[in-house]
């Protein structure tokens, strides 16, 4: 493969087989670390362009110096106007001193004792949702449990009735998964906007309403402790809550649910690894977690804009404005930091991956969340559905952002009698 060979924007590319996406990085890594990507319009149109980063070293590099790098202009390929991208984006399209701010308010109500003591109980509704599905015999493993888990965390502990579930479910399928077509039929450029718009104000109207509620009626849930003051008398504002919902639902959603779907297909495809963690769940379980998440990279990248002219990395010299683009997937499968990289090894160790972000200002919030629900999720399945195993090809998300599993059949011994 060349490396002229390989658009990182052509969205066939991640709907395809993972050999393909997984050929094309290792060979810009070895042949062309930095090289330039055009964007794309819906139209097909090509514009613009950003420097595409795929060694574990630049991406490292990048985290560690935000004064150079910025996340105020958006962390994804496109470019969205401000106002749009910290919509969206929330803390992590923020830049510091408003980054700072932000980030203290919630960090503290996000602190794993915290999180603990809100109503939301990983264990009983891991329990409850599999336990829905193992008469059938089959599932949509997808939909059935890998992204109804995280989904009905965060609703109970952000306090939204459940009865809003479904719908937060398929807004946030509508934004994430603005590029594929199965989420959002009409692909031109008045289609996006307007899927954005409409989604986006959707989910807005929905936690404002809340927050309004909560300020006045006082709830235990992660609503009322975000708009109501801290020790320091700080909190969010209505608006700033709307946004970091955006960001907690989509994204805390998205990303564990596709890195539990990940999971149990290399664990199908691995059946010496599943028998393994099998044998003895607690003694593997803190391994297996971080090689899920590492080999599933559920956020294929994030990007950064140059702040000031002259700003290097490496022997690289970049302008004011130009957005380069870190590639956590290929990062996280770099042969200068992991021994074969491409296989799914339940007790890699070291694994220094970085699917939540390298160490720095910007490092997942939900990292804690996510490891847990992922090693509920397994711990119950194995109980539950010893047998489960995903069956045929699976269906990816159309987008090279969200490393996405729409669709995946799962079989399984039925508990019916």
């Amino acid at each position: 493969m060349l490396t002229t060979d390989i658009d990182l924007e052509d969205m066939d590319l991640w709907v395809g087989p993972r050999s393909r996406v997984i050929e094309s990085f290792a060979t810009l890594r070895r042949d062309s670390p930095r090289a330039f990507m055009q964007e794309m319009s819906p139209t097909g149109a090509r514009f613009g362009g950003y420097y595409a980063l795929t060694t574990y070293d630049d991406i490292a590099e990048v985290t560690k110096r935000p004064g150079d790098f910025s996340n105020r202009f958006g962390v994804n390929t496109g470019t969205m106007p401000p106002d749009l991208a910290e919509h969206f984006g929330s803390i992590i399209a923020m830049d510091k001193p408003r980054h700072t701010r932000l980030r203290r308010i919630v960090a503290s109500r996000f602190a794993p004792r915290a999180l603990d003591e809100l109503k939301a109980d990983v264990e009983v509704l891991a329990r409850e949702i599999i336990a829905d599905i193992a008469e059938r015999g089959e599932c949509d493993f997808v939909t059935d449990v890998a992204a109804l888990l995280p989904l009905r965390i965060i609703i109970d502990m952000m306090g939204i009735p459940r009865s809003q579930e479904q719908f937060v479910f398929d807004m946030t399928n509508r934004l994430l998964g603005s590029t594929d077509p199965e989420y959002v039929p009409d692909q031109s450029r008045e289609g996006l906007r307007a899927n954005f718009e409409e989604a986006g104000t959707q989910l807005y109207a929905l936690v404002r309403e809340l927050a309004e509620d909560r300020a006045k009626n006082p709830q235990n849930d992660l609503i009322t402790r975000l708009v109501m003051p801290n020790e320091d008398g700080e909190m969010l504002t209505h608006a700033e809550l709307a946004s970091f919902f955006n960001l907690l639902v989509g994204a805390g959603n998205e990303t564990t649910r596709n890195a539990i779907s990940h999971g149990m297909l290399a664990l199908s495809q691995n059946p010496d690894q599943r028998a393994t963690w099998q044998g003895d769940f607690e003694r593997h379980a803190p391994t297996a977690v971080e090689e899920i998440v590492r080999y599933a990279s559920p956020v294929l990248h994030m990007r950064r804009t140059v702040n000031a002219p002259g700003v290097r990395l490496g022997e690289q010299e970049f302008e004011e404005g130009d957005k380069v683009v870190m590639w956590h997937f290929s990062a996280n499968r770099d042969e200068k930091y992991f021994d074969n990289p491409d296989s799914f090894d339940i007790a890699r160790d070291p694994n220094p991956h970085i699917a939540f972000g390298a160490p720095g200002v910007h490092f997942c919030l939900g990292a804690h969340l996510a490891r847990r629900e992922i090693t509920v999720a397994f711990r119950e399945l194995f109980r539950q559905l010893p047998d489960i195993t995903a069956v045929g090809e699976p269906q990816y998300l159309r987008g090279n952002f969200i490393h996405g599993i729409k669709h995946m059949r799962c079989e399984y011994r039925s508990t019916r009698p």
